[in-house]
């Protein structure tokens, strides 16, 4: 997902997506532990995802903050 269209969401779609996000990532965990996945970059992915949605996040809580 693309940090435009992170930017776009509203704070509690960024939550749902965050949660949904999580999940895909742990389910790919345990999937690549019991057989090797093919795409193994699909977890670095979903990691940058996570942390481009928490980082928004937290840019959001921070300006709400300083107001």
């Amino acid at each position: 997902m693309k940090q435009e269209v992170i930017k776009e969401l509203s704070t509690n779609d960024l939550r749902e997506r965050l949660e949904e996000e999580k999940t895909q990532l742990l389910r790919l965990k345990l999937n690549h532990a019991v057989s090797p996945i093919e795409n193994p970059h699909q977890m670095r992915e979903y990691k940058r995802t996570v942390a481009r949605i928490l980082t928004e996040m937290s840019k959001r809580e921070k300006d709400a903050q300083s107001k």
